[in-house]
């Protein structure tokens, strides 16, 4: 039952996070980086810490009562996670839903896997696997091989994205995506993908956070397992550094290309693209603050971010479709698309198997 719940939550945390971009296509007259800001002020500002106060009452006594070492590694994982999600944003709007979706998490879910034990194999942990142990179990074997078809499925995906680019007329493209750009925006996508990974360590090095909410919580609740929400108080921490990245960089674009302007200009509907952005924003933060219910429920922290990944990929391309965003494409590109997300999928279900195991 424990893991049922576990799933049900990581799928409803897949939801927000493939369909939080929705809320976005509905703002008028505004620049990327104006309500990619707005967003994220209620994304990794204003949601977190209210999330946290409502969950965990005494969370910013947690944070203040944490090692120095824990809070900057914790804050720079978000730095370092928010500049993945800003290519995040630039790699959706340029490739689409479906495409940006698949490529960014396809390698954000690799990188999630491999770049923990590389690590360990030069800062060695007791509790942690190494890239060496991993080549010498069968879990670990097992990991690289879903490593690997994601890989392949991530090929597959960008050949269907070269493949639409030659078929559909520049009229059509704009048509599905208004801003497509393949190799721009897998440039983009492969390194959102990589930094992005960059949330799970925040998670992990954040982790003594979760567990003194988590150990509070069960003396309150004994024989109840684990606290759902013991992840909401490590969130803000890492949202911190987001914020850092995201608006150092919207600050930057909106002097570059004069956009100011966006937030106080009353020709354009103000209200509209305030509330649009919010629900984007929240609807995102959304997403982590089910995956720590699911992470609670499932225990194993990677395979919780693989499912994770499974279930945002899913959810990203029902959208991506619904759009029409490869309406007038020929069978064989479809095709190709499809063989390459139903790759991805099948790789993180092999991951997080090998992880179990």
């Amino acid at each position: 039952m424990q893991a049922i719940l576990g799933i049900i939550f990581h799928f409803i945390g897949g939801f927000s996070s493939g369909s939080f971009y929705i809320p976005f296509k509905k703002v008028k007259g505004w620049a990327w980086e104006s309500y990619w800001i707005v967003g994220g002020l209620f994304s990794w500002l204003i949601v977190p810490p209210l999330a946290a106060y409502l969950t965990i009452p005494n969370f910013a006594d947690i944070i203040a009562a944490q090692s120095s070492n824990i809070l900057q590694l914790t804050f720079l994982m978000g730095i370092l996670w928010g500049i993945g999600g800003l290519t995040y944003g630039l790699g959706v709007r340029y490739l689409g839903m479906s495409l940006g979706n698949s490529v960014v998490l396809g390698f954000c879910s690799a990188f999630g896997s491999l770049l923990p034990p590389i690590f360990y194999n030069f800062y060695p942990e007791a509790d942690k696997t190494s890239f060496t142990q991993m080549l010498a179990t069968d879990g670990g074997k097992t990991v690289l091989l879903g490593v690997v078809i994601c890989l392949v499925g991530i090929f597959f995906c960008g050949k269907a994205g070269m493949m639409k680019e030659k078929e559909l007329s520049e009229e059509a493209k704009k048509q599905s995506v208004q801003e497509f750009d393949l190799i721009k925006g897998l440039l983009v996508a492969i390194v959102s993908g990589i930094l992005s990974a960059c949330f799970n360590f925040g998670i992990e090095a954040g982790k003594p956070m979760a567990n003194i909410a988590n150990q509070a919580w069960q003396v309150l609740n004994p024989n109840q397992g684990n606290f759902l929400f013991q992840n909401n108080v490590t969130y803000v921490v890492i949202l911190w550094g987001g914020l850092t990245s995201n608006f150092i960089w919207c600050m930057i674009l909106n002097f570059r290309n004069k956009t100011f302007t966006n937030y106080t200009d009353i020709k354009k509907p103000l209200f509209k693209n305030y509330l649009f952005s919010a629900l984007a924003g929240t609807t995102w933060f959304l997403q982590f603050f089910f995956y720590g219910m699911g992470e609670s429920k499932l225990g194993n922290g990677a395979s919780s971010w693989i499912l994770h990944m499974a279930f945002i990929i899913l959810v990203a391309n029902m959208w991506g479709l619904l759009l029409k965003e490869w309406k007038g494409v020929s069978k064989p590109t479809f095709n190709t698309f499809i063989f390459g997300i139903i790759a991805i999928i099948c790789s993180v279900i092999v991951v997080g198997y090998g992880n179990s195991i």
